[in-house]
């Protein structure tokens, strides 16, 4: 860490900071440390003068932002929402044991049908406001309605009765959804699936306030949330203050205050001068952290992502219309070369969509090896007769201008070498990137990935690869798959379950909808006086299982 080239561990600065037979550069240098120390400490202290909060009550983060609002609303964000927010009924905690949030206690039927959700009478809005069984008839009708066109309100909540008829403008309320009284609601979904509660999870189904929803666009700003903290204040491009929620129904958290500092620099840095408590680790910075002489290094936490990267083949255009081309560009990339050159050596070859640790992983995954050769000759075989026969192809990025990120650039260079095609690259801005994908607006190639919502096989295959889901943004379609998978959601036999996903697995390999890439790996650092943290591979509020003790 820096400080440890100014000052003694009594505190005392250095005599030879000021060594007069130091050459003039040296001497620069050091000024310019000492210079760096003395703005990052008045930064801090000017920090916590304008936010007025004590800092060290404070868990601080570095992060940024987005300009789409839809982001940050749990109805239509495509990533795992604000949970320190927001809440819904049920909850993972830290070792992803589902557990009671909202609901108290649930009650199923006899034939897993109907659900009876009984609400903590001391679950409260952050204003106060007692929260009910028609707040959550209200988020979840909001979530599904035409107006909002949410892109995953279906994926999360379609097995309910009578959300795809109100999703689809045939009706004006959720004909599966029942008030029993203020703290009891019936939930009534079309059949017995034992993936049902795991899905509530997501922020699809978070309650949110009618009165906060409808006073305006910006609503998010000043939500109104059930969440263990509440969003105190938000200045764009410069922080975002939590503070926790003393009434929240699962207990006050530990930490006082959240803080997110936005665009403040580079998160390592920040982490090594104490501007922040916890920093992910990138690519370039991670064989340093691993090294056991690094001082940092007992305070690296690592684990698995529950992730699968890979690039999506739009079967709906071609030349991707033909199952040859699609198997020929995953043959023709070269997975463990583009880990070694492009990620460092620092991920895991994907054949499947199962990521390592996903009940489901299969080790006798027969993937589609690197194989230039057998690659040209599927291109021959295809429809198209070759590279010569394909039309122009483009593959879709989330980027600025005309940079082509070292992943795209890495994988065009492939193709042209193993196959002859040349692709031209687009960009499409991060923060509408997700939606102009949904939207269908996109080349024939773009850059996809999962991550797991819920440690359920069902999330990766039949969410990503049916026919009828919303999420299959390959247009890819297998009725034998489709049978399959459905048959598979109302299985009850776990280890017959297991093994339908299994042989799923193996025919979405070999009709190759998509190139599969890597499973990601996580590196992050935690500062000591951070307790109770752990690795989480899923999402999960893990602000309020922690406490600081010596900041």
């Amino acid at each position: 860490m820096a400080n440890t080239f100014l000052f003694n561990h009594n505190g005392k600065q250095k005599n030879s900071l000021v060594d007069h037979h130091q050459p003039s550069w040296m001497k620069l240098f050091f000024i310019f440390l000492v210079l760096v120390l003395i703005l990052s400490a008045s930064a801090r202290d000017a920090l916590a003068f304008q936010i007025d909060i004590p800092l060290d009550q404070a868990l601080v983060y570095s992060g940024g932002e987005s300009t789409n609002l839809r982001d940050y609303d749990p109805a239509t964000t495509y990533s795992s929402g604000d949970k320190l927010v927001f809440s819904g009924l049920v909850a993972f905690d830290p070792h992803l044991n589902l557990t009671p949030d909202i609901a108290e206690t649930w009650d199923v039927s006899d034939d897993g049908t109907v659900y009876t959700f009984h609400l903590r009478a001391n679950a409260k809005f952050h204003d106060n406001r007692p929260v009910t069984a028609n707040d959550v008839v209200y988020s979840w009708e909001r979530a599904i309605s035409p107006q909002l066109a949410s892109d995953t309100a279906l994926t999360y909540l379609g097995d309910i009765v009578g959300v795809r008829e109100m999703a689809a403008g045939q009706a004006e309320h959720i004909s599966g959804l029942k008030v029993i009284d203020d703290l009891t609601l019936q939930v009534m979904i079309d059949a017995p699936k034992p993936y049902f509660l795991l899905k509530l999870t997501y922020p699809t189904a978070f309650v949110v306030d009618q009165t906060n929803v409808e006073s305006g666009e910006e609503w998010v700003r000043t939500p109104n949330g059930t969440g263990p903290y509440r969003l105190s204040e938000w200045r764009s491009n410069e922080y975002k203050v939590y503070e926790a929620n003393a009434d929240f129904y699962l207990g006050a958290p530990s930490i006082p205050y959240v803080v997110v500092k936005l665009y403040a620099g580079d998160s390592l840095r920040l982490y090594e001068t104490g501007d922040i408590d916890v920093a992910g680790v990138g690519l370039y910075s991670v064989d340093r952290m691993l090294d056991p002489e690094e001082p940092l290094h007992n305070q690296l936490v690592t684990g698995v992502n529950l992730c699968t990267g890979y690039v999506v083949f739009d079967t709906t255009q071609p030349p991707f219309d033909d199952v040859n081309v699609r198997k020929a560009f995953s043959m023709a990339f070269d997975r463990q070369r583009y880990i070694d050159v492009v990620l460092r050596g620092r991920a895991l070859p994907a054949i499947g969509p199962f990521p390592p640790g996903l009940p489901g992983f299969n080790y006798q995954l027969k993937g589609l090896p690197y194989d230039p050769q057998q690659a040209r000759e599927l291109l021959k075989q295809s429809k198209y007769g070759g590279p010569e026969g394909l039309p122009p192809i483009v593959y879709t990025d989330g980027g600025i201008g005309s940079y082509v990120s070292s992943d795209v650039a890495a994988m065009a260079e492939m193709w042209e070498q193993n196959l002859g095609v040349t692709l031209t690259v687009e960009n499409i801005e991060y923060n509408y990137y997700n939606e102009q994908i949904y939207s269908g607006n996109h080349g024939q190639i773009f850059g996809g990935g999962w991550c797991a919502d819920y440690p359920d096989p069902e999330n990766f295959a039949d969410v990503l690869f049916h026919s009828g889901s919303n999420q299959n943004n390959s247009g890819y379609s297998n009725p034998v798959l489709d049978a399959l998978l459905e048959q598979a959601r109302i299985e009850q036999d776990v280890t017959k379950r297991i093994g339908m996903y299994q042989q799923a697995e193996q025919m979405i390999v070999d009709d190759a909808p998509v190139l599969f890439t890597t499973h990601s790996l996580s590196y992050e650092l935690v500062q000591p006086y951070v307790k109770g943290y752990v690795f989480t591979p899923i999402a999960v509020p893990l602000e309020r299982y922690l406490w600081i003790d010596g900041k």
